[in-house]
């Protein structure tokens, strides 16, 4: 790697602008607490994501697209916290990167092939509440069949760009920091090729996904407010069809909503780093962005468990003890208190289909 000859005569790779690129920029006492993070994040993400895998495999039924989707993000997010979390924990215990360039290279392209997985079966998921909302028509022939060959679309995508660094169009190399590993961001100083490599990365596996899921979304507000009329005048039947519809929407978006919070920091970062002036991103302030990102893997699972929790309490015998004593209106803030001290647990076929 330290022979490597760079287009750019003037260029010199950021890990080299330091001495040894695995040592690590930060203090002992800032790599403890990275992590102690770390690791907190890394156990309730793989528990997390592991306990709706084993849940939802665990159901004789077969799952229905929306749960499809769930376990595949489940699949892509807990697949982060198993193959990733660990090599960052031991190396800043370490002070250092201890697995060298090959370990490097499979942290980073783990890390990318998971993250991207992610990112586009959410991608998937607001373009189906799009449909569902906004195109009725459409929405309805959606089969299962049509769900699984999303999910072969998305592993294909996500493993296409994860390994086009690893066959010579782009590279991964270690963070400013020294302990983690990343896409090579600052190839788009060195050469065409390198610039060519970063502006497709963002724009393929980030600004077009999240294009498509911030439009889908806006439209669905759109149509809601449009329609909420129009849905007045049906039957019961559609009623609820329509609104469980929504509650499923309100879902997607929170999780959508998170992982782009998580993940726009550090690809601003990523963009200055790429086109800005050498160290024009401090190391201590690139750490940041990066822990923030490890830890967008995390939410899913405690969106899952509020959602259940708020599913268990609408449906406990305190408020069904409610629709039929009506006229007890003054005492129903007491009554909901008792029922959700005596009934903790969720009925058998409470069930929410998180996607």
């Amino acid at each position: 790697m330290e022979n490597e000859t760079w287009p750019h005569p003037s260029y010199i790779p950021h890990y080299l602008l330091h001495g040894d690129p695995f040592a690590s920029k930060l203090s002992r006492e800032a790599d403890i607490i990275a992590a102690f993070y770390i690791c907190i994040i890394g156990v309730m993400s793989a528990t997390g994501n592991g306990y709706v895998i084993y849940m939802t495999i665990k159901r004789k039924t077969k799952l229905r697209p929306p749960e499809l989707m769930t376990v595949n993000l489940a699949v892509f997010d807990f697949g982060i916290s198993v193959t990733g979390k660990p090599f960052f924990v031991v190396s800043s215990f370490a002070h250092r990167w201890l697995f060298g360039w090959e370990g490097c290279r499979f942290y980073g392209w783990a890390g990318f092939f998971f993250g991207c997985g992610s990112l586009i079966t959410m991608t998937v998921v607001s373009l189906d509440r799009y449909l569902k909302i906004c195109h009725h028509r459409y929405g309805t022939w959606l089969k299962r069949h049509h769900a699984f060959l999303c999910l072969a679309f998305v592993w294909v995508y996500a493993a296409f760009w994860a390994t086009m660094p690893l066959v010579g169009w782009g590279n991964y190399a270690p963070e400013p920091f020294g302990t983690s590993c990343t896409l090579d961001w600052w190839l788009a100083q060195a050469s065409v090729s390198g610039q060519s490599f970063v502006i497709a990365i963002l724009f393929f596996c980030l600004v077009f996904p999240a294009g498509i899921i911030v439009f889908s979304y806006v439209m669905i507000i759109f149509k809601v407010k449009s329609s909420a009329k129009e849905i007045s005048h049906f039957d019961a039947r559609i009623k609820n069809s329509h609104i469980l519809e929504i509650k499923l929407t309100r879902v997607a978006m929170l999780i959508c909503a998170g992982f782009l919070i998580a993940w726009i920091p550090y690809a601003v970062v990523s963009v200055v780093s790429a086109f800005g002036e050498p160290d024009s991103v401090p190391i201590t302030v690139s750490v940041i962005p990066t822990l923030l990102a490890k830890s967008s893997a995390m939410y899913n699972p405690i969106i899952y468990q509020v959602l259940n929790l708020k599913n268990s309490c609408t449906k406990s015998t305190c408020f069904k003890g409610l629709k039929k004593r009506k006229h007890l209106r003054k005492s129903s803030r007491f009554c909901t208190i008792s029922g959700s001290l005596k009934d903790n647990t969720p009925p058998k076929d409470a069930h929410i289909e998180t996607l």
